[in-house]
């Protein structure tokens, strides 16, 4: 684990502006700097970077985070990664809890090293194997590409790597995926007479390999096994290489195999990825959405893709949005995307994709075609095949999931009302109106309640977290999100933490219950900003607001006593000076300005 404190001074030190400007040109605007969005395709700039927060906001797509978010949406990174990316670039050591965390990362760092010097020396080896360069020129590929790919050959011989690890005996190297112990406790390479061709991570690393045989031979493809360093379901081939083609192009085509990410490369389609023998996993999916707002996944069109296509729409339900597009391009019987592109060329391939199928039809035409939906028994069929994939689709893609259901109940014959019973959707009624789960009658618009006390008060010291220490945590009601997380800023400040600016403040509380509701607020903040000259008045009078609603309620309950004829006659003084004390406050209180 890496400690809070450190996280908080790593965030204190560096500036947001500096950390996105070597990614994005940023143009100031005002307070605050401007770049089109690189989460979504956009003409005008609406990605919006805040110094004095230390917050970034898309008024477009709504991605928003501190600077350690912008690098885990941008780059793909994990959390941790990030965090470690971060002070890489700021020149400072990460430290951590415990030896157990530093051996491990030690190991690491060691494999990375294993694997960057062997995929030099393949690199080196098909250099000087004629017979490896001339199989990658009938293929078609230039000498450009295979560099950039960092393509090599691993020699046909059982213990080549000895040559670059003297130390062959050495437990890494196993661990690496890189050697094989048999039975007898013998040693061989595990990759050999293959081209090779490397995996990876998202921070240029060299993770994996996968090795295409030379000659005939089984497997055709063999994959580097799963290592600390790899985990196949996380990692896409050529990912690493494609961010900037995928952001430019607007979207990300997912092919099966490495040759055909190299082969669409050279071709000029720069933007294409592959899963590594095994299907496309919602992760998968999940790091590409950080890239793009449109995934095509592309296929052969025989019935060994159309099985492969099935299963990866299967994976894509859980993680489908309302704001994201899933489509799937079938190629011609005689084609894979390697061929398509070197035969039809490269705007062919671009308007293939354009017009690729979306998820939706792709779901709706293939049910379609299991189920006979002339005959009362073939649209049962059909309603009953739907159902454990549209009850599967999320709230984030709720408009996706109603369109699907309004076309089931036409195909069906039904009513929508009767698919979504069928389907076991939970439904409500108010008023003695029956409403479904998914809103298709709309409650009448009403208007929009001014902030709350509390809600003012989170607003200020999100935009002014030194605020915080002057808040009373006694008088703050618990009864909402954004008094408890009030609570618990000031909670932070009474146990000495530093509390720095929104973008710290929304790391420090990063998946707990309080990290929505201040991301939400904060979002809101970027775009209706307290003018800063108001906030110290504003402050003072909603902190009276608060006190006088305390006391309003302490009368309340001396007043219940009073009546009741059991108010003691200093209990009676009491509530005279809180009954001065009230109007006190109110005579200076004023409506808050936001």
């Amino acid at each position: 684990m890496i400690p809070q404190s450190f996280i908080q001074d790593l965030l204190a030190r560096v500036d947001i502006v500096d950390v996105i400007e070597r990614y994005l040109p940023l143009k100031k605007g005002g307070v605050n700097y401007f770049a089109n969005c690189p989460f979504h395709s956009e003409k005008s700039a609406s990605f919006s970077v805040s110094p004095s927060k230390q917050f970034y906001h898309c008024f477009g797509c709504g991605a928003h985070g501190s600077a350690i978010g912008f690098l885990m949406q941008y780059n793909g990174l994990t959390y941790v990664e990030a965090i470690r990316e971060l002070a890489r670039e700021a020149g400072i050591q990460v430290p951590e809890d415990g030896r157990s965390a530093s051996r491990t990362d030690d190991n690491i760092e060691r494999l990375v090293e294993i694997m960057t010097a062997a995929s030099k020396f393949y690199r080196e080896t098909l250099e000087h194997a004629p017979g490896a360069a001339a199989y990658l020129r009938k293929r078609g590929l230039s000498p450009e590409v295979a560099a950039r790919f960092g393509i090599g050959f691993a020699p046909d011989a059982q213990t080549s790597l000895q040559r670059v690890f003297p130390d062959y005996r050495d437990k890494l190297l196993n661990s690496a995926g890189l050697v094989i112990d048999n039975d007898q406790g013998r040693r061989y390479d595990r990759f050999r007479n293959r081209i090779m061709f490397p995996i990876h991570d998202r921070r240029g690393r060299v993770i994996a390999f996968g090795g295409r045989i030379l000659e005939n031979g089984e497997p055709k493809y063999l994959n580097s096994p799963e290592t600390p360093l790899f985990e196949k379901g996380r990692e896409l081939y050529g990912f690493f290489l494609a961010q900037k083609a995928i952001r430019a192009a607007g979207f990300a085509l997912v092919v099966e195999g490495y040759m055909d990410v190299v082969a669409l490369a050279q071709f000029g389609m720069e933007n294409a990825v592959a899963t590594l023998g095994t299907a496309t996993t919602p992760h998968h999916i999940q790091t590409l959405l950080r890239q793009t707002n449109r995934v095509v996944f592309c296929f052969d069109g025989d019935e060994a893709g159309r099985h492969a296509a099935w299963r990866a729409l299967e994976n894509a339900l859980d993680v489908l949005r309302d704001d994201v597009t899933l489509a799937f391009l079938f190629l011609p019987f005689d084609h894979d995307p390697d061929t398509f592109i070197r035969e039809k060329g490269l705007d062919a391939m671009r308007e293939a994709a354009t017009n690729a199928t979306p998820l939706a039809s792709f779901l709706l035409d293939t049910l379609k075609q299991r189920c006979d939906t002339t005959s009362a028994e073939g649209r049962a069929r059909l309603i009953f095949e739907a159902r454990p994939l549209i009850t599967r689709i999320p709230e984030a893609a709720s408009i996706l999931r109603l369109q699907l259901i309004k076309t089931l109940a036409s195909a069906s014959r039904m009513t929508q009302d009767e698919v979504e019973q069928a389907l076991g959707f939970a439904r409500r009624t108010d008023a003695g109106v029956t409403h479904s789960a998914y809103g298709s009658r709309q409650p009448p618009l009403t208007r929009r309640s001014p902030p709350s006390t509390t809600s003012t008060l989170l607003r200020l010291v999100l935009q002014h977290p030194a605020l915080a220490a002057r808040l009373p945590i006694n008088l703050i009601p618990d009864n909402t999100d954004e008094g408890r997380a009030l609570i618990a800023i000031i909670d932070l400040v009474e146990l000495g933490e530093s509390v720095t600016g929104l973008g710290a403040l929304s790391e420090r509380f990063r998946d707990t219950p309080h990290g929505d509701t201040l991301n939400r607020i904060a979002t809101n903040l970027i775009e209706t900003e307290f003018d800063p000259s108001a906030i110290e008045p504003l402050f003072e009078d909603t902190l009276r607001k608060l006190k006088a609603s305390a006391i309003a309620q302490e009368i309340s309950e001396l007043g219940e006593h009073m009546r009741a004829g059991t108010l003691s006659s200093s209990g009676q003084r009491h509530l005279a000076d809180l009954l001065k004390e009230k109007n006190t406050l109110l005579s200076f209180t004023k409506a808050p300005d936001s």
